[in-house]
């Protein structure tokens, strides 16, 4: 066979499947869901994407004449609604949508709003740890904030008296789904801190999609949480579940039987533990006691125990010992100043005019004055003579 004469080219043959999808009115103008990856926004202005789901995916293209007209700007991961048409790209061989619009799912509007006013309630301070309130170790009365029906409430009832069955429990109902949730969550957590109906409140409600969790991401039940006067834990969702709530709450609990375990201590454990400290304190007053024995016995083996005048003999015994030796040092001290003083006796008599007249001089003396020249004296003058026994008077002639 002569395949020369009915073969087509490629070009041909993608032509060929571009006017065939040109052609069907359903692909013209078609509104394709999924969720975008690769996003490419090129520098002329033109978006480059992928659509998928969790079986598919498909290329896409916004030129910039439509993407300026976006009021959002594109990520990885957004959901979105394209309208668009499918048409061959004949050069790659490749089909893919040309998109002339965009809008965001309701999930990713929502996931948005969540993540915005996060952000804003962030900035507030309203998550910050400073403010967050200590729970109660001992709590009396837990309120419960939850729907009347269903397994949360009974959750909490069957961890809590189980923990203590001594607790009470003051549930408070409240819808935990649609518009009028999130203002009936607000008046009951004021309610409760106005009567002090609790020593703890616990905020819950099970799993669910973001829509049904959004009362617990409004911004007024946000405010009533950080004003609470009452300390709070937030149980809402599942575990993996992140709202509002679980940010500005005092305390979060991955479930609502978790919070029940974090808000009611176990009794069993608290008496273990009350037991263990008993046990500890006993034996550290044991110990005590026997260092305080064997501190007793060995100061009662002590001399001073034993003999307490042997220490007073002894001082008496050092002190007679400085009292002589106290002695003699003053018999020496005045030996010397004895030998000092007559030494220097001896060289003042030496020196004095009076030892002198013991060979047969003597002294004039005038008025009480020492007379030293023959001008002194006049005739008539009564003068005194000092003589080495004494002194007598006389006149000069």
């Amino acid at each position: 066979m002569n395949y020369e004469n009915i073969a087509v080219s490629v070009t041909e043959l993608n032509q060929y499947i571009k006017n065939k999808i040109a052609s069907d009115e359903a692909l013209s103008n078609i509104i394709v869901k999924g969720e975008i990856s690769n996003f490419k926004h090129h520098y002329t202005g033109h978006m480059y994407f992928t659509l998928k789901d969790e079986n598919s995916l498909i290329k896409c293209i916004m030129f910039k004449t439509y993407a300026e007209k976006l009021d959002f700007t594109p990520k990885d991961g957004m959901k979105v609604f394209v309208v668009g048409g499918v048409s061959v790209f004949e050069r790659d061989g490749i089909y893919q949508i040309y998109v002339k619009a965009m809008k965001e799912d309701g999930i990713g509007a929502l996931y948005r709003k969540y993540e915005e006013l996060k952000r804003e309630l962030e900035a507030e301070g309203l998550f910050s740890e400073e403010h967050k309130k200590t729970i109660p170790k001992m709590p009396k009365i837990i309120g419960v904030l939850t729907s009347q029906t269903g397994s949360v409430i009974r959750d909490i009832i069957n961890v809590s008296t189980r923990r203590n069955p001594n607790v009470y429990i003051r549930l408070l109902p409240v819808p935990v789904q649609g518009e009028d949730a999130a203002p009936k969550i607000v008046q009951a957590i004021r309610l409760m801190n106005e009567k002090k109906l609790a020593d703890v409140i616990i905020l819950a409600r099970g799993g669910g999609s973001l829509e049904d969790l959004w009362p617990f991401n409004e911004e007024i039940v946000a405010h009533a949480i950080y004003e609470s006067e009452l300390p709070i834990i937030s149980a809402v969702g599942h575990e993996t579940d992140f709202t509002i709530a679980d940010f500005v709450a005092d305390l979060r609990a991955p479930t609502p039987s978790a919070a029940a375990e974090l808000a009611v201590p176990d009794m069993y454990e608290v008496k273990q533990r009350i037991l263990q400290s008993e046990n500890r304190l006993k034996l550290a007053l044991s110990k005590k006691l026997e260092i305080m024995k064997l501190r007793f016995e060995k100061c009662m083996n002590s001399k001073v125990m034993k003999d307490p005048y042997r220490i007073v003999q002894d001082n008496y015994v050092r002190i007679d010992s400085y009292i002589k030796e106290m002695e003699h040092q003053i018999q020496n001290k005045t030996q010397k100043e004895k030998s000092k003083y007559i030494e220097l006796v001896s060289k003042l008599d030496a020196l004095s005019p009076l030892k002198t007249l013991t060979r047969g001089y003597s002294l004039i003396e005038k008025d009480g004055k020492l007379v030293k020249s023959t001008k002194e004296l006049e005739t008539g003058d009564k003068i005194q003579i000092r003589l080495t026994d004494g002194k007598k008077e006389a006149q000069i002639t």
